[in-house]
């Protein structure tokens, strides 16, 4: 298809500002959603995005990151790249029935797991980082005999993970998952 001077004026405009978004992307290595130009619904900068994601898979896999923190990085990336600011992602992830074993410490996680590094770290520090929230279950965090020394600090230890989904629920953030 040949590009006519009208049409190649967008293309580089588009091609100009998403790259200039990629460089400023908070979570690295992860690609936000593609473009969808003319897309009926996409993010807009001014509101104001209240997501709760419920973690509540057994990961099995214990030699890759969680299968939820990719999708949940690139939600941020995509936020960020369609241009909503920081302030504007409140974004929580709410972790029990096993799912917070993710949380734990390199030393914590490989007593627990055969010698094996915590292939999460780096990316939940990034989230962290980025404005994520992250909420443990205490009652889980107690059956499995974990002490807040065990997590790392970007994990935040409440009550108990019911109670947590509801009080966001009731701040108007929307549940993703479980």
């Amino acid at each position: 298809m040949k590009l006519t001077r009208p049409s190649l004026i967008p293309f580089l405009l588009l091609t100009l500002s998403a790259s200039g978004f990629a460089q400023d992307l908070p979570i690295s290595g992860i690609n936000p959603s593609r473009d969808i130009p003319g897309a009926h619904l996409s993010p807009e900068p001014e509101t104001e995005y209240k997501v709760v994601f419920d973690f509540v898979m057994i990961d099995d896999n214990l030699d890759d990151p969680y299968p939820m923190l990719p999708l949940v990085a690139r939600y941020v990336n995509t936020l960020a790249n369609m241009g909503v600011p920081k302030e504007n992602r409140k974004i929580s992830i709410v972790m029990h029935r096993g799912s917070g074993l993710i949380g734990l410490n390199n030393d914590e996680f490989r007593a627990r797991h055969e010698g094996k590094d915590n292939p999460n770290i780096e990316l939940i520090n990034q989230l962290h980082e980025a404005g994520v929230t992250f909420h443990l279950c205490g009652q889980g965090m107690i059956s499995r005999g974990l002490e807040e020394s065990d997590l790392l600090d970007a994990i935040q230890v409440d009550y108990w993970a019911l109670t947590t989904l509801i009080e966001l629920g009731r701040q108007g953030y929307v549940k993703i998952g479980g």
